[in-house]
Order: C-alpha cells, then sequence, then structure tokens
C-alpha cells in the first residue's frame, strides 16, 4: 500500500474514532471541563496525531490507547457522581472571592487573581462596585459568579408582590414566506385567519420574514427591508388604541393593588372594571 494512501486510511480511522469517543465523553464547553478532563483531551489528540503521521510502528496501538484513556475517563466520571470526595479531587471545588462586600485576599492569593482580574470579571456582570457584592464565588469551570446585596439588586413583581399571569412561548406560524401549519394548529387559528389578519394589516404573505403568534393571541409580524434587517409591520390606528386601552386598564388594576386606602384602591379596581368592560364591547370594531 501507497504510503500517502496509508496515512488517508489512519487519519480517517482517527476522525471516526474521535468523533465515537467524544459522543461518549459527554457534551461540554471547553470552560466546563475539568482538569481531568482537559487532560484526556490533549492526549486523545496527540494520539490521534500519531496515529495519522507516525508510520514507523504498529499504528494500531494507538487505538488501543485511546480506548485506555476513554475507559479510564468515562470511569472516573461515573466514580464522581457516587463521591463527592473523588468529585473534589477531580473536579475541584468553588473559591468564595468576596464575602458580605470584602475581598478575599487569601482565596485570591490561591487562585492566583490579580485584583485587575477580578474588577474585570465584576464589570462583565455589570457590577462596578465591589461593596454591592453580598457573595462571589469563582467556579470550577472559572468563571466568577456573584450574588448582589439585597439593596442592590433588580426590582421585580415578586418582591412587589404583584402576581404575574402565566407567560406562554410564542409560536412561529410563518416564516420565509410559508406558513408553518403544525404551530399555527397549536394556537387554535387556522390558515384563514392567518391570511385575514395578514390582510388587515396590509401584508403579504410572501413578503413576510417571521410571523408569531403571543399567548394573547396577538399576531406579530415582521418583513424583510431590502437592507436585511427586520422591520415591524405597522400596526393600524384602531389597533393602537385598543394596545392603548388595555395598558390602561392592566396599570389601573396594578395601582389598585398598592393604593394607600380601601377607597382608593376601591376607586383604581371599579376604573379598570369599567375599563375592561369597555374594551370587551369595543374590541371587535378596535380590531
Amino acid at each position: 500500500m501507497s504510503l500517502w494512501l496509508e496515512i488517508i486510511l489512519r487519519t480517517l480511522s482517527s476522525v471516526v474514532v474521535l468523533f465515537l469517543v467524544t459522543k461518549l465523553l459527554g457534551k461540554r464547553q471547553i470552560s466546563q471541563l475539568s482538569l481531568f478532563e482537559y487532560i484526556t483531551g490533549i492526549t486523545i489528540g496527540n494520539i490521534a496525531g500519531y496515529i495519522s503521521l507516525d508510520t514507523d510502528t504498529e499504528w494500531y496501538l494507538g487505538f488501543v490507547a485511546i480506548g485506555t484513556w476513554t475507559i479510564v475517563s468515562v470511569g472516573i466520571e461515573f466514580w464522581t457522581l457516587k463521591s463527592r470526595w473523588v468529585r473534589g479531587i477531580a473536579d475541584g471545588q468553588g473559591t468564595v472571592l468576596i464575602k458580605n462586600g470584602s475581598i478575599l485576599e487569601t482565596n485570591l492569593f490561591k487562585e492566583r487573581i490579580t485584583l485587575d482580574e477580578l474588577l474585570e470579571q465584576l464589570r462583565k456582570k455589570s457590577v462596578f462596585k465591589v461593596a454591592e457584592v453580598e457573595f462571589a464565588v469563582m467556579e470550577k469551570s472559572g468563571e466568577i459568579n456573584l450574588l448582589l446585596k439585597k439593596e442592590n439588586q433588580p426590582l421585580t413583581p415578586a418582591m412587589l408582590g404583584w402576581k404575574m399571569s402565566k407567560e406562554t412561548e410564542p409560536q412561529t406560524v410563518m416564516m420565509d414566506g410559508e406558513v408553518l401549519q403544525e404551530p399555527l394548529r397549536s394556537t387554535g387559528k387556522d390558515e384563514q385567519w392567518l391570511r385575514h389578519e395578514l390582510a388587515k394589516l396590509k401584508v403579504k404573505p410572501d413578503s413576510v420574514f417571521l410571523a408569531q403568534i403571543d399567548d394573547q393571541g396577538q399576531l406579530d409580524v415582521q418583513t424583510g427591508s431590502q437592507d436585511g434587517s427586520l422591520a415591524p409591520a405597522k400596526q393600524t390606528a384602531r389597533q393602537q388604541l385598543l394596545q392603548t386601552l388595555q395598558q390602561c386598564e392592566s396599570d389601573f388594576e396594578q395601582f389598585g393593588r398598592f393604593a394607600r386606602s380601601e377607597e382608593e384602591r376601591e376607586a383604581l379596581l371599579s376604573c379598570s372594571r369599567q375599563l375592561k368592560q369597555v374594551i370587551r364591547q369595543a374590541q371587535p370594531e378596535l380590531k
């Protein structure tokens, strides 16, 4: 057999074996690899290169070495699932870098991280003041995660006691001018309704780049402009009025929950109920 043909066959064999080994070892990003997994990846890659080019030795022995490394790596992964002690050695443990707004200098030295590197990682998390951090830990992967102090955390509806309605994933019903029948049926709509809504928006079906239906049954249409950017279809004046009324009704209801007195709360909720009734009666004409 010609030498060049042998190298081609060896390389193709190495590619197939590496693919199978990678599938067996599982899916992880490079930043998520443990120290042992990182060493295993480098070693298996070097062995694959040896199989492809080293023509002076028994090349099939490289596959034996790859198989051995794979078995050992998989065995250690299963062992780490059963033993916390082994997991701490093979994968490592997180290190606390900031506690109660104070930097732990000893742990920084232990992980060989400079203050400049720590501040850079905090800025990547949109934190520019160390005193705002309640707790920061360097994970096994090297990534730094943090918890802001209570007074510096973003305001959420849960903190205000608001009960938000459950939101479901919008369904993509059109893509590149083509109607996607299965997602459309899952929304309870049909193609006739979709084309009717597009006609109201004065949008041709073949010009639709993307169309989605949200959990409220509202259709959102985007068309591709000439420069390739997305441009949302314009709403009619009636649709804008309906959307504004619905927003006002929601605001009245939210303000009523945090009224300073029972009279004020009842007045706001009464406005919300009346506006909701008006919207229900006017909705067919405003659509």
